[in-house]
């Protein structure tokens, strides 16, 4: 979304590219990339959240 509003090249456009001209290993890595960072907010903010409520332990 970003990508597309400002122009600013990102990994989303990185990855179609990749896709798109069959350059795979490009596809995987930012797949991988993205699918690692997705993981890591999440546990981020499940630690937060125990954190942060006494209730959930």
């Amino acid at each position: 979304m970003t990508e597309s509003i400002f122009s600013w090249p990102g990994l989303g456009r990185l990855a179609v590219g990749g896709i798109l001209s069959s350059d795979f290993p490009i596809a995987q890595g930012c797949i991988l990339a993205m699918a690692l960072t997705f993981i890591a907010i999440n546990l981020i903010v499940d630690l937060l959240y125990s954190v942060l409520d006494p209730r959930v332990k």
